[in-house]
């Protein structure tokens, strides 16, 4: 396989699929380029246990699994738009509790978008970033988590120099 080729299902070891999975009532509203869509359809994996996310593409339907443990965790069907570009227009996401720490359906969907846009496109993302801070520190009822460790923890990113 070329550094270019698209990854499958068969470039990882172990995946699991979504035992039980709930579909979002609204996905991401962003409008991805036909260029973003190239880059998000060929994939990502991680390269080592400091990252968190192996994603490939099937079709049309984007699969994101946990690198360490192969779980599923987000699904994501991107629709062409008449105007160009792809858009978001169904999302699961698992929900069983011992698999995935289900919190709500914000979080899951600023996670959806951030790992798509952090992870595989390398944007900085720093509103998405910042988004994850803040629900994260608001849902725990903390002020004092780090914004590099929450970053880190739950996406695998490291705070941008």
């Amino acid at each position: 396989m070329t550094a270019d080729a698209p990854l499958t299902r068969e470039s990882f070891r172990r995946l699991k699929p979504i035992s039980v999975p709930r579909t979002m009532e609204q996905p991401p509203g962003r409008v991805w380029t036909d260029e973003e869509w190239d880059r998000i359809s060929r994939g990502y994996h991680a390269r080592d246990m400091d990252e968190k996310w192996n994603v490939y593409a099937d079709g049309d339907v984007l699969f994101l699994h946990r690198s360490w443990t192969g779980r599923g965790v987000y699904e994501a069907t991107f629709t062409p738009l008449a105007d160009g570009g792809r858009r978001i227009t169904t999302a699961v996401v698992e929900s069983d509790a011992p698999k995935y720490r289900n919190t709500s359906e914000e979080y899951d969907r600023l996670m959806l978008e951030l790992v798509v846009s952090a992870i595989v496109l390398g944007e900085p993302a720093e509103e998405l970033r910042a988004g994850l801070v803040e629900l994260t520190t608001r849902m725990s009822g903390r002020s004092d988590l780090p914004a590099g460790v929450v970053q880190h923890s739950v996406v695998g990113l490291r705070t941008p120099e």
